[in-house]
């Protein structure tokens, strides 16, 4: 088989990858070793970045069963200090939570529909990428070549292994854990965030789903305070503590077994090519290192991937313009998150960034907005981004579709 793009993986960024390459009349094909739809360990959070980027692909939440609109936050700290942010109301969509079996389902069907083959249940067995044409074995299918190749395999990059580029000993930044809920209380309708003492700078969330289910975990960095072989004591004793019960009600009940998951977050200092190979999404480790969120990032990278093979002809200047184009921009923001970790390190710093930022009705809108990846980390700090109205910026989906998901 022959195409112009061979991309491994069929995630968020291996979907937004083809979407992309597919509408610019790319021939590209997704190979994944899993069937679809399968379940990703994630929080099922979209910020506004991944709602933005979900629009821009051509995304419709009426593709998808389990869709549930935020419109506010619950910020827990220092035992009971509490503040809900609300986000605006009567622009658009700025938050939502997706279970990933039905988004991810969704994007690589959108993918599909654009044009892109699907090979579903195939997983990579070799690379070569030494030939004038990339060539990779496909588990089942037998050797492909294409023009470039998208890793979009995530944090344990088979591609990146066979090309012997993987980082020894590599667990990444951040270690989460999750699992579901049903028969959560009228509270747990609304999500939540704690910024437990103990686990800082990470924090414990409480995402509403539908149906009296919630979508409940905690995310450590992998250097912090809680030894990871500690996480799985920690998680019992997490739901056992009053401020979370009593969002979660009396009669919660598991929904299926916890899982956990490394999130790797160190874009600036992780290899993005390698000949006519781009990694994106967790393989290129471009996870929010302040939050650990990923799905923005993943899609980002997998568009400006696609973008870069579509605007230039050779490997060097597809290289160069996808890093280049990532540089610009995810790096300056992962410097500002690495500064903000440190901050929010402390229990004292962090009670006093949470109580500034809850001080007003109008930081509180901007915290939240902010915090959902509205406006950009850095963005005080990156003049170029500064525009007339961005405080004022219109959400997502701003065409009914919001007010259809309440």
């Amino acid at each position: 088989m022959n195409f112009d793009v061979a991309i491994i993986g069929g995630g968020p960024a291996g979907s937004a990858a083809a979407i992309t390459l597919a509408k610019s009349g790319q021939s590209v094909a997704i190979f994944d070793k899993s069937e679809f739809p399968r379940d990703k360990c994630c929080g099922d959070g979209l910020t506004t970045l991944a709602l933005r980027l979900s629009e821009h692909l051509g995304l419709s939440p009426l593709a998808i069963n389990q869709w549930k609109n935020i419109n506010k936050a619950t910020l827990h700290w220092e035992g009971s200090r509490s503040a809900t942010c609300s986000l605006p109301d009567g622009t658009g969509l700025y938050a939502a939570v997706v279970p990933r079996v039905d988004y991810d389902q969704s994007l690589i069907d959108l993918a599909q529909s654009n044009g892109a083959s699907i090979f579903q249940g195939h997983g990579l067995k070799s690379i070569n990428v030494q030939s004038k044409r990339p060539q990779i074995e496909i588990d089942g299918l037998g050797l492909v070549e294409a023009k470039s190749v998208i890793a979009a395999d995530g944090m344990w990059s088979p591609t990146r292994r066979l090309l012997g580029l993987s980082v020894n000993n590599y667990r990444g930044e951040w270690h989460a854990f999750r699992q579901y809920f049903k028969n959560v209380g009228s509270e747990a309708e609304t999500l939540h965030v704690w910024f437990e003492p103990d686990l800082l700078p990470g924090y414990v969330w409480s995402f509403p789903l539908d149906e009296g289910r919630a979508n409940v975990g905690f995310g450590v960095l992998r250097d912090g305070q809680i030894p990871i072989s500690e996480t799985g004591k920690i998680w019992k004793e997490l739901l056992q503590r009053p401020k979370i019960r009593e969002v979660l009600g009396s009669n919660f009940e598991p929904d299926g077994r916890y899982t956990a998951w490394p999130i790797p977050a160190r874009i600036t200092s992780m290899p993005l090519s390698h000949g006519p190979v781009l990694f994106v999404g967790d393989a290129a480790a471009a996870a929010d290192t302040l939050t650990g969120e990923g799905i923005g990032q993943a899609l980002l990278t997998g568009i400006l991937a696609g973008e870069a093979i579509v605007k230039e002809e050779s490997v060097e200047k597809i290289a160069r313009k996808y890093e280049s184009s990532v540089a610009s921009e995810l790096n300056a923001d992962h410097r500002m998150s690495l500064i903000l970790q440190k901050i929010l390190s402390h229990k004292r710093t962090a009670r006093y960034a949470l109580n500034i930022a809850t001080s007003t009705e109008w930081t509180r809108r901007n915290f939240v907005r902010w915090m959902f990846e509205d406006y950009p980390r850095a963005l005080l700090f990156t003049p170029k981004r500064w525009k007339k109205g961005i405080f004022k910026r219109q959400g997502t989906y701003f065409d009914g579709l919001n007010s259809k998901y309440p």
